[in-house]
């Protein structure tokens, strides 16, 4: 016997319709549609699965989606966050860096991503490549250390 529950729902300017149709006792068919009032379709598709699946997909597709949603609607902490790097930058960076200090490591790195907007690990990674110890504030990278990480002293 087949059987259909239907379900709709306003979200902005799209109206979603939800159909999930039994077609036997096996399986279940889901169609979803999304249009704007002015009947432009923005959303179509189309899923088949046993019948005793359905919750469980349900809930994955929660969560997927859920995650998605929050990935994508998450502001960066650091507004230059990829953003690329310029010469100039790189120069105040290793002059910041080079600079006498009686400041430790981690204080000055968090305090140079505050300046600069960027997240303590850019800064830290950044370091090695304008040739700085990151360790250590006002040491410039050792040559071994340099040919490790591909930088010519």
């Amino acid at each position: 016997m087949t059987s259909t529950f239907h379900n709709e729902i306003k979200l902005g300017e799209v109206n979603y319709r939800l159909s999930a149709t039994t077609d036997s006792d096996e399986s279940m068919v889901l169609d979803l549609r999304g249009s704007l009032d002015s009947g432009e379709v923005v959303a179509d598709g189309r899923l088949r699965l046993p019948v005793e699946g359905g919750v469980t997909v349900g809930k994955l597709l929660a969560r997927v989606l859920g995650a998605h949603s929050r990935l994508r609607t998450r502001p960066s902490r650091h507004a230059n966050a990829n953003q690329p790097w310029t010469e100039a930058l790189d120069t105040d960076l290793r002059a910041a860096w080079l600079t006498p200090s009686e400041t430790d490591s981690p204080k000055l790195i968090r305090s140079l991503a505050d300046a600069m907007e960027r997240s303590p690990t850019a800064i830290r990674a950044r370091l090695a490549r304008v040739g700085c110890d990151p360790d250590v504030p006002g040491r410039e990278l050792s040559a071994t250390a340099a040919v490790l990480l591909g930088r010519v002293p």
